[in-house]
């Protein structure tokens, strides 16, 4: 079964070249029983918060493309049920386990990390996928399948094509052909 290293309990921090030559960045921090990760989304030039449970299961999340407060601010309740902080509920997403983004391999790297595959298996999902500019969420289907301990086979957001990827040992995507390269890791032991 796969077995990452979990996150450090202080700040982690990362970050990715993407192929048409912008950075994406991450920080990943252990805060009131979960996990908060925030990061920029390359060219796009927006910033996203992601909450998650201590099991890394997606509580909240939050785009930021040119203003003080979030464009996007969508929940998830215990059941599965997704909503609008203004309280509108999303039922085209209930039954997504999670929320994919283009330009930033973490929520990616989250999915895979909390699977529980042998080698040579495989999981289809249903994730919320997160168009930056036009602010569109849609329910799609994707398989992650893991092919050994660090490899891991997959359908980009980034690149729109299945993708095999190596992770480190936190789960976390280090190279994406055609898509993501790691540039930066550091703890707070580095």
């Amino acid at each position: 079964m796969a077995t990452f290293a979990p996150f450090p309990q202080s700040p982690l921090h990362v970050a990715w070249d993407l192929a048409d030559g912008s950075t994406s960045e991450l920080e990943v921090r252990f805060e009131n029983e979960g996990w908060t990760a925030q990061g920029t989304l390359g060219r796009d030039e927006a910033q996203f918060v992601i909450r998650l449970s201590a099991s890394l299961v997606v509580q909240q999340f939050m785009l930021f493309r040119d203003m003080d407060e979030p464009d996007l601010w969508l929940g998830r309740d215990r059941s599965g049920q997704w909503g609008e902080m203004n309280g509108a509920h999303r039922t085209e997403l209930d039954g997504c386990t999670d929320i994919e983004l283009r330009m930033n391999p973490f929520t990616t790297s989250a999915i895979i990390k909390r699977l529980p595959l042998h080698d040579s298996h495989a999981a289809n999902l249903t994730v919320a996928v997160v168009d930056v500019e036009t602010l569109e969420v849609s329910a799609q289907q994707r398989t992650f399948a893991r092919l050994d301990a660090r490899r891991w086979r997959y359908l980009s957001p980034y690149c729109a094509r299945e993708v095999e990827a190596e992770l480190d040992e936190y789960g976390l995507v280090l190279n994406e052909p055609g898509a993501f390269t790691r540039r930066v890791l550091d703890t707070p032991d580095s």
